[in-house]
């Protein structure tokens, strides 16, 4: 229950940060957001493009929240494990670990939404 827990946590410490943080963060946070909304990109391609650079870069709250919203916007796993593929030839093998995450959470983001 990785997802349903990250998903609650995410969105308690989101509202926590908006009421009591600086103004600074509060700009971030919505630059963070604006930035993949439609545009010349879609939205949909953006969120890949998150996901594969929060595989670069090894974050697994990014990878998690990337694959959520792919999910979400309609990607078949065949489609996310290509994208994943990308990601691991630019970051190499030290990106395998986040690799197997990122299939483990795919498995459970997919459960969860069946269940909802």
């Amino acid at each position: 229950m990785r997802y349903k827990e990250f998903k609650d946590y995410r969105q308690r410490m989101n509202e926590k940060i908006m009421e009591e943080g600086s103004l600074q963060t509060k700009r971030f946070f919505f630059l963070d957001t604006s930035v993949y909304k439609e545009g010349k990109i879609s939205a949909k391609t953006k969120e890949l493009m998150g996901l594969v650079a929060s595989m670069v870069l090894r974050c697994n709250d990014c990878i998690l929240y990337h694959l959520d919203r792919c999910i979400e916007l309609g990607y078949t796993n065949e489609e996310l494990y290509e994208a994943m593929d990308v990601a691991l030839i630019v970051g190499g093998s030290i990106t395998i670990p986040h690799l197997r995450y990122a299939y483990e959470m795919i498995e459970e983001i997919r459960k969860e939404k069946i269940s909802e």
